[in-house]
């Protein structure tokens, strides 16, 4: 018996935008019409701007076998532990987005336009800040949001020459939120169900 045509037709293109929002910002309504996302982000979530590759979306589970000696196959695989979280590199630098990467710390500012100086010191131990973070796909048919990250990367800031400008490389962790779940995916219309 044929299989019949084989589907190609929700293929997913394209960067999107990557936005950041205090902890507690309210989350999009998610309005859908014509198969496409049509309301605005609250208040709250701005942008994070330009990235190197777009950004990676991660999802693992650990997992642990149960054995018994007079069976060759474990038993059962049981879940023991789970991570995910969302990888990128930011291109745009400037003391806002190293806050955001550093988890918190001191922002002042003094003077205005060309005459405005920036300070920026690090968080203190254990005084680093979670976040929320967002995503919504090019064609607005996808978004996903983490209520609760954490950047736990290494930042490493590598200065070069010519057109390899610098960048903000970040690895969010999310963390879970009030319901448990450490991150959550919507999509626009029935192609995307």
């Amino acid at each position: 018996m044929p299989v019949g045509s084989i589907p190609k037709n929700a293929l997913s293109f394209g960067a999107g935008a990557l936005l950041y929002a205090p902890l507690g910002t309210t989350l999009p309504t998610n309005t859908v019409a014509g198969s496409v996302f049509i309301d605005n982000w609250p208040a709250g979530w701005v942008l994070l701007g330009v990235t190197r590759e777009g950004h990676e979306l991660s999802y693992e589970i650990d997992t642990d076998t149960v054995e018994a000696a007079e069976y060759l196959d474990a038993l059962a695989t049981v879940t023991t532990g789970r991570t995910s979280g969302m990888s990128f590199d930011l291109m745009q630098i400037h003391a806002t987005n190293l806050k955001r990467a550093l988890n918190g710390g001191t922002l002042t500012t003094s003077g205005s336009g060309a005459t405005q100086l920036n300070t920026l010191k690090p968080p203190q131990i254990g005084q680093e800040v979670r976040c929320m973070i967002g995503w919504e796909a090019t064609d607005a048919t996808e978004r996903i949001v983490a209520q609760q990250a954490f950047q736990v990367g290494s930042l490493s800031i590598a200065r070069r020459k010519g057109a390899d400008n610098a960048s903000l490389p970040v690895e969010f962790r999310f963390e879970p939120d009030a319901n448990g779940d450490p991150f959550t995916y919507w999509s626009a219309g029935a192609l995307r169900g």
